[in-house]
């Protein structure tokens, strides 16, 4: 891969970033500071264990065993056309979706 395109790469994943940063702000602005605190669910211990490394990984080996087009649609499910474009809070949905790939989805 090119210097280029991992920049224009990074570029992309900055801005995903701070759009990501920018629903957050908005969404505790759009709190309201008297309510009582709700506990947090027990998915989202889950959804923070899932990286995107983690991701990949599943991703990439799911890809060298013959499932890319599988992979491929698994991207736009979730859509986007690669990895670094998916919303963080969705990884623990397509990592399940990607380990349920098996030779009968060939």
């Amino acid at each position: 891969m090119s210097r280029v395109k991992l920049l224009l790469d990074v570029v992309e994943d900055i801005r995903s970033l701070a759009d990501s940063l920018q629903t957050m702000a908005n969404a505790i602005a759009g709190d309201d500071a008297t309510a009582e605190p709700q506990a947090p669910t027990a998915a989202a211990p889950t959804a923070k264990a899932v990286t995107l490394e983690r991701v990949r990984a599943v991703l990439a080996e799911k890809s060298h065993a013959g499932f890319t087009e599988q992979v491929r649609g698994l991207l736009q499910k979730y859509g986007a056309q690669k990895l670094s474009a998916i919303d963080p809070g969705r990884y623990a949905d397509l990592l399940r979706d990607a380990e349920e790939l098996n030779d009968a989805g060939k």
